[in-house]
């Protein structure tokens, strides 16, 4: 059974791929298809966006 901080984990990994193929993809519209794709609950989805706004910081720096 794939557990809730994995399947946020995946997600993440998902949107980091899609980023690199679709680079001009808006970052909301990806998290609501990581979302469906991994059937994220909202909280997850949240904490989603939080990992990736985190990533995106370190990646300015």
């Amino acid at each position: 059974m794939i557990t809730a901080s994995n399947k946020v984990r995946e997600a993440a990994r998902y949107i980091l791929e899609e980023k690199k193929e679709r680079p001009g993809a808006d970052l909301h519209t990806l998290i609501d298809e990581a979302g469906m794709r991994f059937n994220l609950t909202p909280i997850e989805s949240d904490s989603l966006a939080r990992i990736l706004a985190e990533e995106e910081g370190k990646a300015a720096d």
